[in-house]
């Protein structure tokens, strides 16, 4: 493994994400059907979410 793959972060679960947001689940589901919520992508069947995308997601919406 190079010092580049050792520094990546692994993408968040949509638990993880409501965890580090302190929301329910259903909140991420209902804004991401609204496209409100932070930003995620598919894989196969499952939601992944990119940690730095949501901190800046996070950190714009306090902006707001």
């Amino acid at each position: 493994m190079s010092t580049k793959d050792a520094t990546l972060e692994r993408t968040w679960t949509i638990d993880d994400v409501a965890g580090y947001l302190r929301v329910p689940v259903e909140t991420l589901r209902t804004w991401r059907k609204k496209r409100t919520g932070p930003p995620a992508r598919r894989c196969g069947k499952h939601l992944r979410y990119d940690p730095a995308a949501v901190r800046a997601w996070l950190n714009d919406s306090e902006a707001a």
